[in-house]
């Protein structure tokens, strides 16, 4: 009888030292989390929306779609790009990925 009780009771101790662990785990498991993920994905969306202010007429850019050509008209929300001669394409501002060095893209 009195060894049923007893090892109730270190069980239940241990149960409560448990706790604090599991925190720390848990707040350990945020940073990491945090570290890992979520920060780099903001620093890259910093990134692309300092991009998306800094377009300006004749860079060279592609789109996240692919396609590449000149700025030849920015307005707030829109682009248009020339992909061709005679041929201009307006897209969001958002969907430019990428803008080339000048002189990259071709004049065939």
């Amino acid at each position: 009888m009195l060894i049923s009780s007893a090892h109730a009771q270190t069980a239940a101790a241990s149960a409560t030292g448990g706790g604090f662990e599991q925190i720390f785990i848990m707040i350990a498991m945020f940073a990491v989390l945090y570290f890992f993920m979520i920060r780099p994905q903001q620093k890259k969306a910093k990134e692309h929306k300092a991009l998306v202010e800094a377009l300006a007429k004749g860079d060279e850019v592609i789109t996240q779609g692919g396609m590449a050509g000149r700025i030849t008209k920015v307005a707030d929300d829109f682009v248009t790009i020339a992909i061709a001669e005679n041929v201009e394409v307006q897209f969001q501002k958002a969907s430019i990925a990428v803008v080339l060095p000048k002189g990259t893209l071709n004049k065939n």
